[in-house]
């Protein structure tokens, strides 16, 4: 199973990749240099990470992305509902709003979601 959990460094070089794809490498250490103040060996060996773990693809100079940000955090999400909450939404609602209050906006999204994705 690939691992899509990133830690603070690798998500803030991720989210660039997300941001600027396609990007050509040049540029994503250009990118990286400037808002991540990292040498250029330092872009090269977290990309070649994340690539082997099967999240970006470098090829012929051209970074993408082989999962999308979306699913990126939609695979995350699901692994920490299962890790923690054994995989379930219920609960993890339960512990949220324990010590955090919805506000209206946030219960009518959250009543919007199931109404579009519940099984009917």
């Amino acid at each position: 199973m690939t691992n899509y959990q990133l830690g603070e460094v690798e998500s803030r070089f991720a989210e660039i990749i997300w941001r600027e794809e396609p990007i050509s490498s040049p540029e994503l250490v250009r990118i990286c240099e400037s808002e991540l103040n990292w040498k250029k060996s330092t872009t090269y060996t977290v990309l070649r990470k994340l690539c082997q773990r099967g999240i970006f693809k470098n090829e012929n100079g051209v970074v993408t992305s082989l999962i999308s940000k979306e699913d990126f955090s939609s695979s995350a999400g699901k692994t920490f509902l299962d890790e923690t909450f054994g995989g379930s939404l219920p609960a993890f609602i339960a512990s949220f709003t324990a010590k955090n209050r919805l506000t209206a906006e946030e219960v009518e999204e959250i009543r919007r979601l199931i109404d579009e994705y519940g099984e009917k």
